[in-house]
């Protein structure tokens, strides 16, 4: 799962940061990236999901 969110968060970056974080004010800021292009989507895609596994494997749930 954690490799499909990435590939995602790569290939269509508003779809990647729903399936981490649902209907959230990351998703809107997500939408509104994708807006100015594909490339800031996605780097905050990467980021956000990256720092999401990171904050779950720190409370050992992972």
């Amino acid at each position: 799962m954690k490799l499909l969110r990435y590939a995602l968060g790569l290939l269509v970056p508003p779809i990647g940061v729903f399936l981490t974080y649902g209907f959230s004010t990351t998703l809107l800021v997500n939408l509104l990236l994708m807006l100015l292009g594909w490339v800031p989507g996605s780097i905050h895609a990467v980021w956000a999901i990256a720092k999401s596994d990171e904050k779950a494997s720190n409370r050992g749930i992972a």
